[in-house]
């Protein structure tokens, strides 16, 4: 599966979108999304945890304009932990791409042990046939979101891990695993709530120092086991943009 950057070069920091509201509920949120120059990596279209029984009009349009922005879009698919049956997984995935034309997918709430390795990479390799197939020669995206670091071996079966997803109590003091240093920071997302704008800089600075090259940061707080504070934009995102966009000093 092609890589958003290879071993041992460099992928500039951006966003990942892991799913803002509806479009009819976040309207600016997804227009901003199209700005020129916003350096976002992709976006997740959830529409009604999973791509929904039909077609949704609104989702349709923004989808679209995602698009042509060259923004990837990434249908949302709940793993739950290992528990989804595998035919329910490949029905959203095909869903995703008859009516949203989806760049990939973003496989929530992924597991993260060894034993479960096997199914997920079943999973995966799926998956990767129905993008090839619909797709043909345009790059197509998969991106594990464990929220965790996994058992390494999961790093050979999507384009990138969610190895990070919390609150910044959690963040600020958090250790990388050590096989991380064996891949490139494209490999590695970070998703982090609560995020004073007074720490911003230092957040950034913790996800460089850790290898993390796409990264969704929001002063928005949550509760655990909830996303809502991801639905919507942080209070600083005109600062974030501008933070990326420049570079941090290490």
């Amino acid at each position: 599966m092609p890589h958003l950057a290879a071993t041992g070069t460099a992928l500039a920091m951006g966003v990942g979108v892991p799913g803002y509201a509806h479009p009819l509920l976040a309207p600016v949120e997804w227009a901003e999304l199209t700005r020129p120059g916003t350096p976002v990596h992709w976006a997740v279209l959830n529409v009604a945890e999973g791509p929904g029984a039909r077609p949704d009009p609104h989702c349709l349009e923004a989808a679209g304009k995602l698009r042509n922005a060259g923004v990837r879009v990434l249908g949302h698919i709940d793993l739950r932990h290992g528990s989804r049956p595998f035919g329910e997984v490949v029905s959203d995935a095909q869903r995703f791409l008859d009516w949203y034309k989806a760049d990939g997918f973003y496989l929530d709430r992924a597991p993260a042990d060894r034993a479960d390795l096997p199914a997920v990479r079943r999973i995966s390799a799926t998956l990767e046939a129905l993008l090839d197939g619909e797709r043909g020669d345009r790059a197509a995206h998969l991106v594990l979101g464990h929220g965790t670091h996994p058992y390494p071996g999961y790093a050979e079966v999507a384009d990138q891990l969610v190895t990070f997803s919390g609150a910044w109590a959690d963040y600020r003091w958090s250790q990388v695993a050590e096989w991380t240093a064996d891949h490139p920071a494209g490999k590695f997302v970070h998703l982090v709530h609560g995020v004073p704008r007074t720490h911003l800089e230092e957040a950034l600075r913790i996800a460089r120092w850790q290898g993390a090259a796409t990264v969704f940061f929001t002063d928005r707080r949550g509760l655990p086991g909830q996303s809502d504070q991801f639905h919507t934009l942080p209070g600083y995102w005109d600062e974030i943009v501008s933070r990326i966009g420049r570079g941090v000093s290490e």
